[in-house]
């Protein structure tokens, strides 16, 4: 986590101030030297849900050592070109893109799950390596969609309502959590972010904070109890919004239906616009590998015919997090992709406080076929 004070300062109000205060904190800044194997390309910035703008996001993926970084955020490319501007400021090889759910309707995975803990026959996708002069057909695609996803989240702030008696407001007090006046993506995260802050104004930090949730029901792990009683953690409100989003979620969470373009379309859209559409594997969890999922299946028992899925509606890319699974998951992906002829890419995805932007398996020789991959995003979206 890069200093708070310099944090504050990226994260200004308007992109001119952000751009301007990093001209300014360069100055003074010593980044580390680059690691060949450490690069991101999954990293959110407030545009969708993230402590970091997208200045910021550039600026700490250098001040650890990454050697490029990609911005991706969700059902919104609207934070692409502050991310390219600060990258050209700091000297960093970028790659940008966004990621998005589709409607599995009409393939083989219609009504099943894939790889979305919420919702079967709907699978998250990333469009990567989008051309600089295409970000406003993005866009312009995306935008009916984005306004399909805040009718949905209205629902969800009435269910959340009734079911913790509160009386939040989706204009005043989860919009302007978000970037949505820039075409932001509002996600769910934002949603239970409004809650978290509105649980801190009633129950204030602390011991307070841990009887409170006690009282309505919720048993916290010893982990979790101690992040409650760390009043002094500048990120308090995001390590609330992890109980929350595990406690609440799935209680108030209403299926997306007319905010899933179908995955024909999106097909359509990455070769009108020359990017890549990239099915993003998740693989059944059981114990997480990260400690950061609970036990659930997803596509492993029929992952043969999710590649045939996805190649007979065209998508030719698989977006992966190698230290998310075990060896046995990726060894058999990695040959899926083979024997598929799909593009592999890889990223984790960075929307915390407390995550680092380093993928250490990234040290693993097994990975460097990701690590080229990369560059092919950079060179590939220039032309």
């Amino acid at each position: 986590m890069i200093d708070i004070e310099i944090l504050n300062l990226l994260n200004a109000p308007t992109k001119a101030e952000r751009l301007a205060n990093l001209r300014e904190v360069l100055k003074t800044a010593q980044f580390p030297p680059m690691v060949d194997q450490y690069i991101n390309n999954h990293i959110h910035t407030t545009y969708s849900f993230s402590p970091y703008s997208p200045t910021a996001a550039v600026f700490a993926a250098r001040m650890e050592g990454l050697c490029t970084a990609g911005i991706i955020d969700h059902d919104s490319i609207s934070g692409a070109e502050e991310f390219l501007e600060a990258a050209a400021i700091i000297g960093i090889p970028v790659t940008i893109g966004m990621e998005c759910r589709v409607s599995m309707d009409g393939t083989l995975m219609e009504g099943r799950r894939t790889n979305n803990p919420d919702q079967v026959g709907c699978s998250y996708m990333t469009i990567q390596s989008v051309p600089h002069d295409k970000i406003g057909r993005l866009t312009e695609f995306f935008r009916p969609y984005r306004a399909a996803r805040d009718a949905r989240n209205r629902k969800m702030i009435a269910k959340i309502n009734d079911l913790l008696g509160m009386s939040l407001d989706y204009d005043r007090d989860v919009l302007p959590l978000s970037m949505h006046h820039e075409e932001g993506g509002v996600t769910e995260r934002h949603v239970m972010y409004a809650v978290a802050l509105s649980m801190m104004d009633k129950a204030g930090k602390g011991q307070s904070m841990v009887d409170y949730l006690a009282s309505i029901g919720l048993t916290l792990s010893a982990k979790q109890e101690t992040q409650m009683l760390d009043t002094e953690y500048p990120f308090y409100a995001y390590d609330l919004l992890g109980i929350l989003k595990s406690a609440f979620v799935p209680k108030v969470y209403i299926d997306a239906d007319e905010e899933c373009p179908n995955v024909r379309e999106v097909v359509a859209l990455c070769k009108e616009v020359d990017a890549y559409l990239c099915y993003a594997y998740l693989g059944d969890v059981g114990d997480s590998v990260t400690g950061d999922k609970k036990a659930q299946k997803f596509e492993d028992d029929y992952i043969e015919e999710v590649f045939e899925c996805l190649k007979e509606v065209g998508v030719t890319a698989v977006t992966y997090m190698p230290t998310r699974n075990t060896m046995e998951q990726l060894t058999k992906l990695r040959g899926l992709c083979d024997q598929y002829g799909m593009f592999q890419i890889s990223g984790e995805d960075i929307n915390s406080p407390r995550q680092s932007f380093i993928i250490r398996a990234m040290e693993n020789p097994m990975f460097k076929n990701l690590i080229d991959a990369t560059w092919k995003l950079i060179e590939h979206e220039k032309q």
